[in-house]
């Protein structure tokens, strides 16, 4: 984790993980069992997490020469459930 690569990866994971908490536990108790504050808890880390995501890819972006099609694809991916798993693997091992 101590070049930008590696950073972008664990924050990608961490996102990810985040993401299908959000939507797999936290979520289903705000709504089936009226318990809102695990939306607010992994939601904020999730969306500290986004933003951290976005702006790696931004600075990756840059540092590595990718093309646009690559971030754009790199920053779709993170709003769909297992993107950024599938990211780590096909996009960001150079």
């Amino acid at each position: 984790m101590q070049t930008l690569l590696g950073r972008l990866r664990a924050v990608g994971i961490l996102e990810g993980i985040s993401f299908l908490v959000l939507l797999g536990i936290a979520m289903p108790l705000k709504y089936m069992f009226e318990e809102p504050a695990a939306v607010r808890i992994v939601g904020m880390a999730h969306g500290v997490l986004f933003v951290l995501y976005v702006l790696l890819v931004l600075q990756a972006s840059l540092t590595y020469s990718w093309s646009w099609r690559k971030v754009l694809l790199a920053l779709i991916v993170s709003v769909v459930p297992f993107g950024t798993f599938w990211a780590d693997k096909k996009l960001f091992r150079e």
